[in-house]
């Protein structure tokens, strides 16, 4: 029940997940999103804006192809704003060739994705290949990360596994689905919602989440579950 009661305070609250993108990362559905969940990988997401940037500007858009064409150096150069340049450099041109030489295709992984797949590329851990699978894919998996377990943690919740906490917050959006329908007025699909809890997620934390008296500020403004 946590999961919805979450989800329809931060709603209530307002908290913006949709707006720029009805799946709240930026160019949802794109390879453009595999590239920015590695390198959003220990680092803000406005750091990540500016690699992408760099890459738009010297790609024009960001494909698989003119990716594995970029020498190295040169991709690690245009991503230095992102912190990690020559290690996300070598991830992201590692798991692009990997996916092609293994399904052909961004287009063809995107159809019958494979999170064992992702979990076995190198420096690709759990919340990257959710990342992957919800926003780049549309596939029914919810994002949890540090972000999620401290603001559970501030209502006595502690969860021994990234696994665990999905699990948890999976299940209570899924028994409450007709609610959450009634909460946005339509039916979305899963996916779309799992995508925009963890988009509101982030976004209240970044807002609220910081600085002194954090506990007492989010529960002031959740109240308690």
């Amino acid at each position: 029940m946590l999961g919805y009661e979450l989800l329809k305070r931060l709603k209530e609250l307002g908290i913006d997940a949709g707006s720029r993108d009805p799946y709240w990362w930026p160019n949802s559905g794109s390879f453009e999103v595999v590239v920015g969940a590695i390198l959003t990988q220990n680092t803000k997401w406005e750091n990540v804006e500016k690699a992408l940037n760099n890459l738009r500007s010297a790609l024009g858009t960001i494909e698989e192809e003119k990716i594995l064409k970029l020498p190295q150096k040169e991709l690690a150069s245009l991503i230095k704003p992102a912190g990690f340049y020559n290690t996300k450099s070598f991830r992201i041109q590692k798991l692009t060739q990997n996916m092609l030489d293994e399904f052909g295709s961004f287009t063809a992984f995107k159809i019958k994705p494979s999170r064992s797949w992702l979990l076995h590329q190198k420096g690709i851990g759990l919340e990257t290949a959710d990342s992957i699978l919800n926003y780049a894919c549309y596939k029914d998996f919810l994002v949890v990360d540090a972000y999620t377990a401290k603001l559970l943690r501030f209502f006595g919740y502690e969860f021994e596994s990234y696994d665990v906490l999905q699990e948890f917050l999976s299940d209570a959006i899924i028994q409450n689905l007709g609610k959450i329908y009634d909460l946005y007025g339509k039916e979305l699909p899963l996916s779309q919602i799992y995508a925009r809890f963890h988009g509101k997620i982030v976004e209240f934390c970044k807002e609220y989440c910081k600085g002194k008296e954090q506990e007492q500020r989010v529960k002031a403004l959740l109240g308690e579950f």
